[in-house]
This record gives C-alpha cells, structure tokens and sequence, in this order.
C-alpha cells in the first residue's frame, strides 16, 4: 500500500475550510484541468455523512470513473472519503482541519493501493504517488486562494 500526505496551511477558519472541501461545486472548479465531472450521486453543494458521488475525469489521457463516499464525519475537523467502485484496489483520503496561527492547517493523508498485483505497487510508488501529490497541491491552492480571496 502507498501513502501520502500534504500540509498545506490556510488564512481562513477550520470550519470554512472543512465546508469548502466537501463542496462538489469547488472540488469540479479545482480540477477543472482534468475535466473532472459529476456523473452521479450529489450534483451540488456540500456533501455529508454517507453521500456518495461518481466523478468522470481524464488522467494520463484516459477516462476515470470513480464513486466516492464519505465515511467518517466530524464537522469541523475531519472527515474520510473512501472509493466504493473505482480504478483503485483501494483508496482512503482522511481530510484534517486543525487551528493554526490564526488560519487553518489542512492536512490530507491518503491511503492507495492499484490493481494489478506487484506491477500495480510499482505503478503507484513510480507514478501515481507523484501524480496525485501534485492533483491535491492543485486542489488544496485552489481552495487557498478561493477561502483568501472571499475573506
């Protein structure tokens, strides 16, 4: 299994930053580079305690479709979306929110794993890992500049 983390910190409340990141709205907004889309589930909004939601996107040249769930909920500090159907074998994403010198430090930590056995790991340590570190620093300073510039 692959992991990784992110801290980025944030001039705005945990609680702004906790409702901003369970926004489909922002989350499409932010990874409008990808052409990421909603096919099912919550359409709009903010999502809560067991919601799902189908993205399409299109990464690496080919089309994704996954089905995401929020597990676990603990408004304004934490809350877990899983994969339930999807290209991953398995996908956990927990979403922090603590006080931090005024604003808000946001950690992410995800937990990956690919199909496809040993040739799957490779993938993720050689590629994936980089690649999705490098979608949720997009995510997160998208979401950076929208919660600073609405201040």
């Amino acid at each position: 299994m692959s992991s990784l983390r992110l801290r980025t910190v944030i001039d705005a409340s945990p609680e702004a930053c906790f409702e901003l990141s369970l926004s489909v709205d922002a989350h499409t907004s932010s990874m409008r580079a990808s052409g990421e889309r909603i096919v099912d589930g919550v359409r709009s909004g903010s999502m809560a305690l067991d919601d799902t939601v189908t993205w399409r996107a299109r990464h690496f040249g080919v089309p994704w479709t996954m089905t995401s769930k929020i597990t676990e909920y603990e408004r304004p500090s934490m809350f877990v979306d899983e994969q339930v159907r999807g290209p991953f074998r398995r996908w956990h994403h927990r979403h922090l929110f603590r006080p931090f010198d005024g604003g808000t430090e946001m950690i992410d930590e995800v937990q990956m794993r690919s199909p496809l056995g040993i040739l799957g790991q490779f993938a993720d340590r050689a590629v994936l890992r980089h690649y999705l570190h490098g979608l949720l620093k997009t995510r997160n300073e998208w979401l950076r500049q929208e919660l600073e510039r609405t201040r």
